[in-house]
């Protein structure tokens, strides 16, 4: 093949050596225009952030305008639609978001951390193709209908068990426990996904090296898999339990209404969540002292949720194991 022409290929070298200041042009701008839509991005999420704990922050300021902050943090009667006699004490709210939890998690966890193991360990992988999507479409079910579910299912079931059990039909049709069990249902597939994923995670050469010292795969599971994938657990967990303390539709429809301290699980209680739900499904006056109320519990809620991811992160550092 003959060579190209010296005054062709001084050419072609004049239109490369031109064309290379518009290519690195092009890409510092498209480089700035993608930094440009991260920055944004970011800071979109930082702003709603600031404006949701803004508005919250205005509004309990307004409510503790008219209610001492002694009487909201150091009383326990909340009956804030009693006329002249109304009380502010957030404690029943309180309990009763964390019994609802409570339930919740002790139902959940447990179930979610064996299912996860019998996915990861012991299922075939055609059983696992098949529990996989079916686990997941539990996450995509409305929580108004786990709340239906609760009051037509698992209310009248806790109420024959406690009657065959005691002679005594403690549960009513609403109750912290038939809430907390609807909340554990919906969040078992939270706990068992990212639990399966995180014992998949470990490496399978610990699982080569419990085996060849002659463990069983029960031992390998509990003693070698669970302790590698600690880490993952502890995050499903928190996650899980951070998803049932916001849960509103199932507490307002299966919980009841009756704000009071009980540790019981077949009482009456009242959520945060749900009586945010009353106060804004028209209930009380926009002006009133109740509607800045809801902002006040809001706020509380907040703080409930930040501090349990605080300790989320001290625990997932306290426990993570990480592998080379």
């Amino acid at each position: 093949m003959s060579s190209l022409d010296p005054g062709i290929s001084t050419s072609l070298d004049q239109l490369t050596q031109r064309g290379k200041p518009r290519r690195r042009l092009w890409r510092d701008l498209s480089e700035i225009l993608v930094k440009t839509a991260l920055v944004l991005c970011t800071s979109f999420t930082l702003i709603i952030t600031a404006l949701i704990i803004g508005i919250l922050a205005f509004e309990t300021g307004r409510f503790f305008a008219e209610v001492s902050i002694s009487e909201f943090l150091f009383t326990t009667q909340w009956s804030p639609m009693l006329g002249e006699t109304k009380s502010f004490g957030i404690w029943p709210l309180v309990a009763g978001t964390l019994l609802v939890t409570l339930v919740a998690a002790i139902f959940a966890l447990p179930i979610g951390l064996v299912t996860a193991i019998f996915l990861s360990e012991y299922a075939p992988s055609r059983v696992r193709a098949v529990l996989k999507p079916v686990l997941e479409i539990l996450a995509g079910i409305p929580t108004v209908v786990y709340g239906f579910f609760a009051v037509i299912i698992i209310a009248p079931s806790l109420q024959a068990t406690s009657e065959f059990l005691t002679g005594d039909r403690l549960f009513g049709t609403y109750s912290a426990g038939a809430a907390g069990i609807a909340v554990g249902i919906m969040i078992l597939p939270i706990v068992i996904s990212l639990s399966e994923d995180a014992l998949r995670a470990v490496p399978r050469g610990l699982r080569d090296g419990a085996y060849a010292l002659g463990s069983t795969r029960f031992d390998t599971s509990v003693r070698v898999v669970v302790p590698g994938a600690l880490g993952g657990i502890m995050a499903s967990y928190l996650l899980a339990i951070t998803r049932a303390i916001g849960e509103t539709m199932i507490v307002a429809l299966a919980a009841g209404g009756l704000a009071h301290l009980t540790i019981l699980p077949w009482d009456q209680v009242q959520t945060m969540t749900a009586y945010m739900v009353q106060i804004f499904l028209g209930d009380a006056p926009a002006t009133g002292v109740e509607y800045k109320s809801s902002f006040a519990v809001a706020g509380v809620l907040f703080l409930m949720t930040l501090c349990m991811t605080i300790a989320g992160y001290r625990i997932l550092a306290r426990f993570r194991e990480e592998y080379e």
